[in-house]
């Protein structure tokens, strides 16, 4: 455990640096969208890119990973919004419940994390989930949550698709993958521009992990019962990964193509904290932000334990 401590306990830590520099107010409340700025359209594309260019699009597109990250991921949806609605949330709670339980911080936590502790063969896999979470994790939760007292999912539906197409992040692991596929490389200052940027998104992503976690409890004026959060963060922390690797078992015994390593990839990304952007979604589509906000806190908290203990129950060795 010493050896995953020490790949993981950095990550979090810087985590715990925003959280507390937005706290102190060193770093001012202000400051923080520009910060979320600078990662999502500037250093998280970047360094997406970089590995996309140097992933062979097999992996980017595996169809027995995309069946197996997919499924499990409709799976926790349909979970989490059964249950939302069976405590008596409103739909678009529960759809909110859902993405937050559903949907990984894969992008600004995820992929340098399982890259550091795996090496650069775990890029394929966790980029795949990045697009998986992006185009149908989010656009099916959004949807849901914009047809409450409407019925109108399709036209839902295909908003939050468009919105998915807005976001810069698909693109720059397309622009990769066809770097890859056509062998070109950039200019040589073009390339030390983009490799500049991308080795800032890691440190900057995890500070504005933390600061963006302080905002939003800040904002969430309504204290939510633990009834409402507790069962989120357990299925987020423990029945996703669980359902990735039974699944991944299931397809083996089926005899599909799936290697040990990619599984273990899919599992940990399945492992990770909430994604801290469901907040700002959330607070921009009227749903229940404090509830959503204590959810992505928690799971990110219990995430340095329950992360570095589904890497030593994974056999993995960090790189």
């Amino acid at each position: 455990m010493q050896a995953i401590f020490s790949v993981t306990l950095p990550f979090f830590a810087l985590v715990l640096c925003g959280y507390l520099a937005a706290r102190a107010r060193l770093l001012p409340e202000a400051a923080i969208p520009g910060l979320n700025a600078y990662v999502l359209f500037f250093a998280l594309p970047c360094m997406l890119f970089r590995f996309g260019a140097g992933t062979p699009l097999a992996q980017l597109l595996n169809p027995v990973w995309l069946a197996l990250y997919a499924s499990c991921a409709l799976l926790m949806v349909a979970v989490t919004v059964v249950a939302s609605l069976g405590s008596g949330l409103r739909l678009k709670d529960a759809a909110f419940g859902a993405l937050v339980a559903a949907f990984p911080n894969t992008g600004f936590m995820g992929v340098p994390l399982l890259v550091a502790l795996l090496g650069e063969r775990a890029a394929g896999p966790v980029i795949m989930t990045v697009l998986v979470d992006l185009f149908l994790t989010s656009s099916l939760c959004l949807a849901l949550a914009q047809s409450e007292g409407a019925g109108h999912l399709r036209e839902g539906l295909l908003k939050a698709v468009r919105g998915a197409l807005g976001n810069p992040l698909p693109w720059a692991i397309t622009l990769g993958a066809v770097m890859s596929v056509t062998q070109l490389s950039l200019p040589g200052p073009l390339a030390q521009i983009i490799r500049m940027l991308a080795d800032s998104a890691t440190p900057v992503a995890l500070f504005t992990i933390g600061a963006v976690l302080w905002r939003a409890n800040q904002a969430a004026h309504a204290r939510t019962p633990w009834r409402h959060v507790a069962p989120a963060v357990s299925i987020k922390l423990l029945l996703h990964p669980a359902l990735v690797l039974a699944g991944g078992h299931l397809l083996g015994a089926a005899g599909l193509p799936l290697d040990a390593f990619a599984l273990s990839v899919l599992v940990l990304a399945a492992a990770l904290p909430s994604a801290s952007n469901v907040s700002l979604l959330a607070e921009r589509y009227g749903a229940d932000n404090g509830r959503v906000a204590r959810i992505i806190l928690w799971s990110t908290v219990l995430a340095f334990l329950t992360f570095s203990l589904a890497v030593r129950l994974a056999g993995v060795q960090p790189a």
